[in-house]
């Protein structure tokens, strides 16, 4: 709309409504401007001082980390013969380690095919683990002369039909169902051959192979599927290259180890065999990884120190010219400041250890508030007692009982000493058969088509399982056969459930699920003809396995497997135990403490999590600036009407003003008009 104003009056309407409407405007926006510039200056220095405390928190982590004071280094002499690596179980000293034999893995190999597409055979393959006394053709006479079973390793067997009956079809059937042996077909210039090689080294790893040739109905001639076989009634592979043991010696003691990966043997030390041990015996020399723990403290120190120097510079105020930081005197900051202080210069809670405070192991405070690191009070800290020093900084839970392990303890739990009683140990679900004559070199037991197959549910899982086919001489070894084709099978397999099979006194077959607790159990749901004449298993029902059950702290604590965990919203919440053995009754007590570094990151969570007390002022001062839109909007709306009745009250006086004028003109000719005694008005 054009404003046409002061048209009767003359007067420069439009200027004094625009002046007079600034003169509202610029002193109301100035003001919410300041006040945008102020809460937008606080919002990004919180979200700075946020940043500084999200830093020091996440240095927080290696600090209370289990492994960061319990990592061990450990060096060999003779990286040519054995490489050492330590855990955190490992003691510190040195060993003397000599190798003499590295393990291998078994290789067999087929006779020659005249491609990889000719036509091997049908029916199964039997593959079995164990330990093979093999005489080679060289230094001969070559001869098969027994296998032991290794109950540990699952059987397998592979079906060979008209889809997968050629070389290369055997060999992709053996590599496809993951058991560990590899298949390759090599062409040694005479034709084409089968390699088959197992997995692992060792020599309870060598492969049996039994087959059932439906091709000649014949299982141990040189013909058909057959020619696979390598058991001791048909040994139709040529082994070329024997399993074995690594021979090695430690601190003069003769040892064995299947793999050259050697675990076990000297607590808390992983032994790789590289090769035998050409200048004498290696030291193996185990110390503390002081480093790890010393990185972890400096970079927490760093920084902290990173956080209290952006806590000051955004809560400074210069008193030279009189400008105050964006959180000078501001709560927030002030709390965050005060609490962290306050947890840096406090110890740890209920730890009994030698230090408790950082003070303690050298590191201070210093008059601007930073934290510096004596090096040489922290050295004699660690000489002092390294493994100490965890408590000082993360959270920690023990018990004095071998038979039972501390998991965790949670930042709920509270700090103290939680008295631990069992009253039931978690056991394992397990079937027991009948007594049958046990089997003997004289009297072997022979499975067959009559007795081969059973179905079980084991955990709640069901799985048909086909035995092994031979004469058992032992009622171990027809355990180990029982066990072994168990865990083989594929349903079984693909859950991870094992069980473990044994020949007790009584002359019986005792399966025992591998699963502890009340979802442990072992059912046989079907048998062959014979099976329970012959093996004592028939169609029954075991016995269930049951959780551990106990009390912590005086409270009911909840059984899961052998695992026994503190009662929801409790003093013990939090505390995870693993019960594996013992007597039942009071078992001692759950000493939990909490040290510094834990204590903080407790106290910076709060500060941190998405309703915490960053967030919650965030969102207030966020508050505060929308606000101001709104305010902006109403000004505006308030100066419009302002305008408007400027405008109507100008518009009023330029009226009146006019109409003044009309009347000042009329009433000047009106007079004008007026005879004057003794003038002449005619002209």
């Amino acid at each position: 709309m054009v404003a046409a104003t002061g048209i009767g009056s003359g007067l420069d309407i439009e200027s004094l409504v625009t002046g007079l409407v600034n003169a509202e405007r610029v002193p109301a926006e100035q003001r919410l401007l300041q006040q945008e510039l102020r809460l937008t200056s606080e919002l990004s220095a919180l979200g700075t001082l946020q940043g500084a405390v999200a830093n020091v928190q996440a240095s927080l982590e290696a600090l209370t980390a289990e492994t960061t004071f319990g990592q061990r280094g450990a060096s060999s002499s003779d990286n040519g013969a054995v490489i050492a690596q330590a855990t955190s179980d490992a003691a510190a000293g040195s060993f003397s380690v000599e190798v003499t034999q590295r393990a291998q893995s078994q290789s067999l190999a087929s006779g020659s095919f005249t491609s990889p597409t000719e036509v091997v055979g049908e029916g199964t393959l039997t593959i079995r683990f164990g330990t093979t006394q093999y005489t080679p053709a060289d230094p001969g006479p070559e001869s098969y002369d027994g296998f032991t079973l290794n109950s540990e390793r699952p059987s397998t067997t592979i079906s060979i039909n008209s889809s997968n009956n050629t070389l290369e079809g055997v060999r992709d059937a053996i590599n496809d169902a993951d058991i560990g042996v590899s298949a390759v077909i090599l062409n040694d210039g005479s034709g084409y051959r089968l390699l088959l090689n197992s997995t692992e080294t060792g020599e309870a790893n060598s492969i049996e192979i039994q087959v059932d040739d439906t091709g000649d109905g014949i299982d141990t001639d040189d013909a058909g599927l057959s020619r696979l076989a390598f058991n001791s009634t048909a040994n139709n592979l040529s082994q070329t290259v024997a399993a074995q043991d690594a021979l090695l010696s430690v601190n003069g003691l003769e040892v064995s180890s299947a793999s050259n990966s050697v675990e076990g043997i000297i607590d808390g030390v992983n032994l790789t065999l590289v090769g035998e041990s050409e200048n004498g015996p290696a030291t193996i020399t185990v110390t503390e990884n002081r480093g790890a723990a010393r990185s972890a403290i400096d970079a927490f120190v760093e920084s902290y120190n990173s956080f209290i120097a952006t806590a000051n510079s955004l809560t400074a105020f210069d008193a030279e010219t009189g400008q105050a930081a964006a959180l000078q005197g501001d709560f927030t900051a002030r709390t965050v400041i005060n609490q962290l202080r306050t947890a840096i210069s406090g110890s740890a809670e209920g730890f009994n250890g030698p230090f408790s405070s950082l003070a303690e192991i050298g590191i201070t405070t210093t008059q601007s508030g930073t934290l510096t690191v004596n090096n040489s009070r922290i050295a004699e800290a660690f000489d002092e007692g390294f493994d100490s020093i965890r408590g000082v900084f993360a959270e920690l839970g023990s018990i004095d009982d071998a038979t039972i392990d501390v998991n965790s303890v949670g930042s709920e739990t509270a700090v103290g000493d939680y008295g631990v009683t069992i009253t039931q140990l978690a056991t394992q679900g397990q079937l027991t058969g009948a007594a049958i004559t046990a089997p003997t070199t004289l009297s072997p037991l022979t499975v067959d088509g009559d007795n081969d197959t059973l179905s079980l549910i084991i955990d709640g899982v069901t799985a048909s399982v086909s035995l092994a086919n031979g004469d058992y001489e032992s009622g171990e070894e027809l355990a180990a056969a029982v066990q072994s084709a168990i865990n083989g099978a594929e349903a079984l397999a693909d859950e991870g459930i094992t069980v473990t099979v044994s020949f007790t006194a009584g002359n019986e077959l005792e399966i025992r699920s591998d699963r502890f607790g009340a979802e442990s159990s072992v059912e046989i749901i079907g048998t062959d003809l014979n099976t329970a004449a012959e093996l004592g298993l028939s169609v029954a029902a075991g016995t269930a396995g049951v959780d551990v059950a106990g009390t912590i702290g005086g409270v009911a604590a909840e059984g899961n497997g052998q695992v026994l965990s503190g009662a929801a919203n409790s003093a013990v919440d939090g505390i995870s135990l693993t019960v594996t053995g013992g007597a039942l009754g009071s078992r001692g007590s759950v000493a939990v403490s909490r040290g510094i570094a834990e204590q903080l990151s407790d106290i910076l969570t709060g500060f941190l999590e998405s309703d915490g007390l960053f967030d919650s002022r965030t969102e207030g001062i966020q508050t505060s600036v929308d606000r101001i839109s709104d305010d902006r909007d109403a000004l505006d709306l308030r100066l419009e009407a302002l305008e408007a009745r400027y405008r109507q009250q100008f518009t009023a006086l330029d009226i009146l003003l006019a109409n003044i004028e009309t009347t000042s003109s009329f009433l000047t000719q009106q007079l004008a008009n007026i005879p004057v005694p003794g003038i002449d008005n005619s002209n």
